[in-house]
């Protein structure tokens, strides 16, 4: 593998009797506390499989008293914790600790709050992202963010990673529908960041905390903006005989000032891949599909979809068809929202890449992916939130043919160093975590680095949270300058001067 994970501390592993001991008289429920070694395994990894740890101890609380004594225990007696939510994190960034705790919020899984006048949601961390829109639904409202997870994916590990999903381009990621949280400090301090208000005072700590991957307290409560269902949204499905014809309609939709409500892309092999899954009527013969969606009152919707159709013909487009329906627009996403356990079906192992560039460079990118792939003689699955750039190629492999794994890892690596050098950034949405970590020089300089940790450092001194994960090399606190974090604001007693 590429990513080395740190060795274990054999002082902690010693102590693993008594940390256990001090978790299950925090937390006394029989259930609360899982130190068996074959329970443990359940905690093993994540989303990215391909990397597995079996955690110390897991446990999980049901009050945010416990997560505070849990938080404030650790810190004095210098253990590791590792937050977790429904482990679907395709970065690592829930993978345990050998010798660490594994703070399972899985019971924080209550919506507390739903005020339509201000059009709120008040939910604790495990609830998941559908049921969020599943609860206000009957009342004509909605959570925008819908992560192709959603399903099973929780707000709280939206928060930490600054989830996405095929409306994110019109309603932005989980930083813009989120407006305050209540989180746990290392010091088992409870602060709240925001609230129902959607404004900040002073230093914009909440915008600091969204996607910060777990790494400077744990959310243990989450207010969310809720929207109102659009009067009409309709789905235009568009087909390319090349990846270059759609990714050059994707340029063009947008350069004519449209921000449509998702606007997907999808290669020839993804499009098969659907099609033999759940059948949404996708022609196979596409080398590219556009899925856009428009929303809002019906005249102006009904007008773009004249507009985008026009663009899409221009382009190349042999199959330009609109949804006549609430059934068949649905239908257009199901391929869509089904393309990663499609494309399972088709490979004894996928490695789910994600990255961001811009949307010009598009067929550019996708070209030279095509060549990778003929060098490390892996095919690659390409479904992805083209409106905003967000690349998720899917590089297919055999876990158990030799050199395999290596390779995808060295072909996703060449991947992400592509789309920095073309103009973007290494993760869209799935944050960096142990994936990219190592690669977090390729986008940043070493001050940069630094400056960011210095951050970490003012609500993680000791670096006892979620550690060695996004930052390739760890300084110590007292070497970059500490600020602190008090009361939910930050002091300054040794800000580095440059």
């Amino acid at each position: 593998m590429l990513v080395k994970l740190p060795e274990p501390d054999p002082a902690i592993l010693a102590r693993r009797e008594e940390i256990v001991a001090a978790l299950r008289e925090m937390v006394p429920d029989p259930e609360g506390v899982v130190d068996d070694p074959d329970e443990l395994r359940a905690f093993e990894c994540d989303g990215l499989t391909a990397y597995r740890t079996v955690p110390l101890v897991a446990v999980l609380p049901e009050t945010t008293a416990q997560v505070a004594r849990i938080l404030r225990w650790c810190r004095e007696h210098g253990v590791k914790v590792v937050p977790r939510g429904a482990g679907t994190s395709l970065s690592g960034g829930a993978l345990p600790l050998a010798d660490g705790v594994l703070l399972v919020m899985s019971r924080f899984n209550r919506i507390l709050e739903i005020d339509y006048d201000n059009r709120v949601v008040v939910a604790q961390p495990g609830v998941t992202n559908l049921a969020i829109t599943r609860a206000v639904e009957a009342q004509g409202f909605y959570y925008a963010p819908d992560p192709s997870s959603q399903i099973a994916c929780t707000i709280g590990g939206n928060v930490a990673e600054n989830s996405g999903g095929v409306h994110c381009l019109k309603y932005g990621l989980t930083a813009h529908n989120v407006l305050g949280v209540e989180l746990v400090t290392t010091d088992g301090e409870v602060v709240r960041l925001g609230g129902r208000h959607g404004s900040q005072e002073a230093y914009d700590l909440l915008g600091v905390v969204l996607g910060s991957e777990g790494m400077l307290g744990v959310v243990t409560e989450v207010t969310v903006r809720i929207l109102p269902k659009p009067e009409c949204a309709r789905a235009v499905l568009m087909a390319f005989d090349s990846v270059e014809k759609g990714g050059d309609c994707v340029a063009a939709i947008i350069a004519e000032g449209i921000i449509p409500a998702g606007l997907e892309m999808m290669d020839h092999l993804a499009i098969n891949a659907a099609e033999d899954f759940c059948q949404p009527g996708y022609p196979r013969e596409a080398q590219a599909l556009l899925i856009c969606e428009l929303d809002g009152p019906e005249a102006e919707v009904e007008h773009l979809i004249g507009v985008v159709s026009a663009i899409a013909r221009q382009h190349g487009a042999f199959l330009v068809k609109a949804s006549e329906s609430e059934e068949e627009r649905l239908r257009f996403w199901a391929g869509r929202k089904n393309a990663f356990p499609a494309v399972g079906r088709i490979s004894p192992d996928y490695y789910c890449m994600d990255g961001t560039i811009p949307r010009g460079r598009i067929a550019e990118v996708l070209a030279r992916m095509q060549e990778m792939s003929a060098r490390y003689g892996l095919r690659v699955a390409n479904v992805f939130h083209a409106g905003d750039g967000n690349l998720h190629p899917l590089i297919l492999y055999d876990a158990n043919a030799p050199g395999e794994l290596e390779k995808a890892e060295e072909f996703g690596a060449e991947i992400l160093r592509l789309c920095v050098e073309v103009g973007g950034v290494l993760t869209g949405e799935h944050g960096v975590g142990i994936e990219k970590r190592d690669l977090m020089p390729v986008m940043f300089e070493e001050e940069d680095l630094k400056q960011q940790q210095r951050l970490k450092c003012a609500f993680d001194p000791d670096h006892l949270l979620n550690p060695g994960k996004v930052f390739p090399t760890l300084h110590r606190c007292a070497e970059l300058g500490r600020v602190h974090v008090h009361g939910g604001k930050l002091r300054f007693p040794e800000l580095p001067r440059f």
